[in-house]
């Protein structure tokens, strides 16, 4: 395989890169804000550039496609590349993966769309998921790749863009049943019911979500709010869906609703903790009842 190249190394990305140097391969890292989060045992490189002077395949960790589309933008013009694959990790949509793909095919760059879901404690796990699209041959060429980033790794399409697809629509159902769960136990709580006890009976019924199951036991009962993915990312990534569903023609009655509320919650407080909804939605309900 080679080397490996990573750029972006912000809370996921720097464990996905440590990810690939315990599971044995050479790894040289980017990140643009400086060397700090570099994992033990990885290479740090000044560039982008250097990057694809040094590794086969690279892998991006980015915000969002504007992000991805500069750093592929400085891969495919790096004199004396020696990068022949890219695998973005990055959440960006649908129409910005269908159009990295073709301009990096154009420059003789094969492309491998693979967002990732599972927190970053999922990562540290190896259980996150890894969905992935591209052709057959690109796939099969960066399945060792893919490999060391987590155990858990589903191909759901041959052209980039289905992985975007697959990802949003993760992100909507987990956007959602957070923001519908934050309602529920701020509503019991407020009538005098243990947030313990209600998630001990809703994992037992119905009621069941991530969001009962995960989030709120080790991010909101005990305080944490730690998960490493920021209310900023999950109002851009439920924009996303919004966007291409309605791209798509699709109904958006649930979705209309649901971004609107993690809109709200990201102007509000950016760049927290996006379990923190629970609080802010909370606050809502206390002021609701308080008119």
């Amino acid at each position: 395989m080679g080397t490996v190249g990573f750029v972006g190394l912000g809370n996921m990305g720097s464990v996905l890169a440590s990810n690939l140097v315990t599971c044995g391969h050479t790894v040289v890292v980017h990140d643009a804000v400086g060397p700090a989060r570099a994992p033990g045992g990885a290479q740090w490189a000044p560039t982008v550039t250097e990057v694809a002077q040094r590794a086969l395949v690279v892998v991006l960790s980015l915000p969002d496609g504007a992000a991805s589309t500069q750093v592929a933008g400085e891969i495919l013009a790096a004199a004396d590349r020696l990068t022949t694959h890219v695998v973005d990790t990055s959440t960006i949509g649908l129409p910005a993966a269908r159009r990295l793909g073709d301009e990096l095919a154009a420059g003789g760059l094969a492309y491998v769309d693979a967002p990732v879901s599972g927190g970053v404690d999922g990562a540290r796990a190896r259980t996150l998921a890894v969905m992935y699209a591209g052709s057959d041959d690109a796939c099969l060429h960066v399945e060792p790749v893919l490999a060391g980033l987590s155990d858990r790794r589903h191909r759901v399409g041959g052209r980039p863009g289905l992985a975007q697809a697959m990802k949003l629509a993760n992100n909507f159902l987990s956007a959602t049943a957070l923001a519908a769960t934050s309602e529920a136990i701020a509503f019991g709580v407020s009538e005098g019911l243990d947030m313990a006890t209600m998630l001990e009976v809703l994992n037992g019924a119905s009621g069941r979500s991530a969001a009962t199951s995960d989030k709120f036991p080790n991010q909101v009962l005990t305080g944490r709010y730690a998960s490493g993915f920021t209310n900023t990312l999950m109002a851009k990534d439920v924009d996303l869906y919004l966007r291409a569903a309605d791209d798509g023609g699709t109904t958006t009655s649930v979705a209309d609703v649901t971004v609107a509320v993690w809109e709200r919650f990201a102007a509000a407080e950016p760049g927290v903790d996006f379990t923190r909804i629970y609080p802010f939605v909370a606050g809502a309900t206390i002021q609701e009842e308080r008119r």
